[in-house]
């Protein structure tokens, strides 16, 4: 059995989680003590196994207790974003057909005003953030509530599993439905045993997940860490440093990263960033957007080679990786498939040759899912041959290692030229001055879209037509004419979600306004 109840038996005083900010840490008996607790409550308010909760909270302590609680009792769980306003969240929870929601009372406000797309969530149970906030009406302290529920497993457990939404970075988000599985609740799920075989995950890992619980790969990863008996590490909030801090305090052995948080890391002053001792951590993964190659190579130089990479998304139709000896010998490159065949498709529907980009597609004969409540989307992401594809472009070359290029909505057409924004943007962010960048198409009466870059400094004294002017001589000097950027604009803070992800719609709809089409 590999879930928290085995190691409430055999390990019981193990951390299987430490909060990096607070120092606190719930064991393996509390782990299990509490999301059993929590699941007998669930299925004795009528929640049966197929049935769906969603979690609207925080990095807390108390996220892991619901994640469980639904693992173990075959329901669907749903982490809601804990940024999005009451509509935005209500939109998720309401879509999602959740009969209980879980949350807490960091997020009370917006908790309460989201009651109006709560009409079926008939359980409503809030847990203490420790900030002295009130549990509002219509919603039970899930404290109070848990309390008088016995310990030990329900009579009925079978796995549960997540339905996570897509970020809507262009558009309203869709949950991605998998089938239910019909394994035991202690038997291995494809991710933890993905993460046992790559990343040598055991009862000795320390794993630091600095990213919102939320997201797909942080709680599916964290789950994976304590299938195995291993602790989670879980940063309250992203800070560069405080992540080095929590590195060399908890002796993390393991440790995932996006790109942009190794931007913000190696742009941390050198006396800053050798403060603190790495030598403990062992195996480094990052994963979620493509990352430039001189960033790669930076991370590389300073924690030597122990930094993988995989290209993976929350539909998990295939994935593929690379370790740091490999890619030194294919710089750029996200790896070879190592679940599922990669095709790469043009817009006929044909298959390119090498070192050609057209759409990524993952023939994958035992993947089966669905985009909730939208068949024209889930249509969409077949090919005719029963492929799988999430969006993205990228090629091949002739030993079948991936290259990512973009994501295809994100592709600039000016004059008819295909522009891919990762290229443009992975340089400017080597730029000294560039603390962030944004690639978009922005109108253009005679090509149709021009290139823009929308750049966040560390110092928004230096914005002006001398920046601006010395950007675009960066750009000319390494990127073919047509390719660079037009103009610079300069703003306070990109639009990101905390796991890295930008909000380029927002981006471009300040740009675009009303019109009808985007074609100009």
């Amino acid at each position: 059995m590999n879930y928290p109840g085995s190691f409430a038996r055999t390990r019981p005083d193990h951390p299987a989680v430490i909060m990096a900010e607070s120092g606190r840490v719930i064991t393996y008996r509390e782990l299990d003590e509490r999301s059993n607790q929590l699941a007998h409550l669930l299925r004795d308010r009528g929640l049966r196994r197929g049935d769906h909760i969603a979690i609207f909270a925080e990095n807390h302590e108390r996220f892991l207790d619901a994640l469980w609680a639904a693992a173990r009792s075959g329901l669907y769980f749903t982490p809601v974003n804990s940024h999005l306003n009451a509509d935005e969240a209500g939109y998720i929870v309401d879509d999602c057909d959740a009969k209980a929601i879980i949350t807490s009372t960091a997020m009370a406000t917006v908790a309460s005003e989201m009651l109006p797309h709560l009409s079926r969530c008939e359980v409503r149970l809030m847990f203490d953030s420790g900030n002295g906030t009130a549990v509002p009406d219509r919603f039970e302290s899930l404290e109070v509530a848990v309390a008088p529920y016995p310990t030990t497993p329900i009579a009925d457990e079978t796995q549960g599993t997540g339905m996570f939404y897509s970020s809507g970075t262009t558009g309203r988000p869709k949950g991605i439905l998998p089938p239910l599985p019909d394994e035991a609740a202690g038997d291995v799920t494809p991710v933890s045993e993905a993460m046992r075989v790559l990343w040598g995950i055991g009862p000795d890992t320390v794993y630091l997940s600095p990213a919102p619980l939320y997201h797909t790969s942080p709680s599916s990863c964290c789950m994976g860490v304590q299938r195995y008996g291993g602790t989670a590490v879980v940063m309250e909030r992203w800070d560069p440093e405080a992540a080095l801090r929590a590195i060399e305090k908890y002796r993390v052995t393991t440790a995932q990263f996006v790109p942009t948080m190794f931007v913000r890391m190696l742009k941390l002053p050198r006396e800053v960033r050798e403060r603190y001792d790495m030598s403990t951590l062992d195996y480094v993964l990052h994963t979620a957007a493509p990352c430039a190659v001189e960033i790669k190579q930076q991370m590389l130089d300073w924690w030597g080679p122990i930094i993988h990479e995989s290209y993976a998304a929350s539909e998990n139709p295939g994935y593929t990786a690379i370790g740091p000896d490999e890619w030194v010998q294919h710089r750029g490159s996200v790896g070879k498939a190592q679940w599922g065949v990669i095709h790469i498709v043009d817009d006929d529907g044909l298959e390119c040759p090498p070192g050609e980009p057209g759409l990524i597609y993952f023939e994958n004969a035992v993947v089966t899912y669905e985009y909730h409540k939208d068949p024209g989307k889930s249509a969409e992401s077949r090919h005719s041959a029963g492929w799988w594809s999430v969006g993205d472009v990228g090629y091949l070359d002739d030993e079948g290692y991936l290259f990512l290029t973009d994501r295809k909505s994100h592709m600039v057409i000016s004059g008819g030229v295909n522009i891919y924004p990762q290229e443009i943007e992975n340089l400017l962010i080597m730029h000294p001055k560039v603390l962030d960048v944004a690639v978009i198409g922005v109108p253009d009466a005679d090509l149709g879209e021009q290139v823009k870059a929308i750049v966040q400094t560390g110092d928004p004294s230096l914005w002006g037509p001398d920046l601006e002017a010395e950007l675009l001589s960066f750009c000319s000097a390494h990127l073919a004419r047509y390719k660079c950027p037009r103009s610079v604009d300069f703003i306070d803070e990109l639009p990101r979600l905390p796991t890295g992800k930008l909000y380029k719609r927002l981006l471009k709809d300040r740009y675009w306004g009303d019109r009808p089409t985007r074609i100009v």
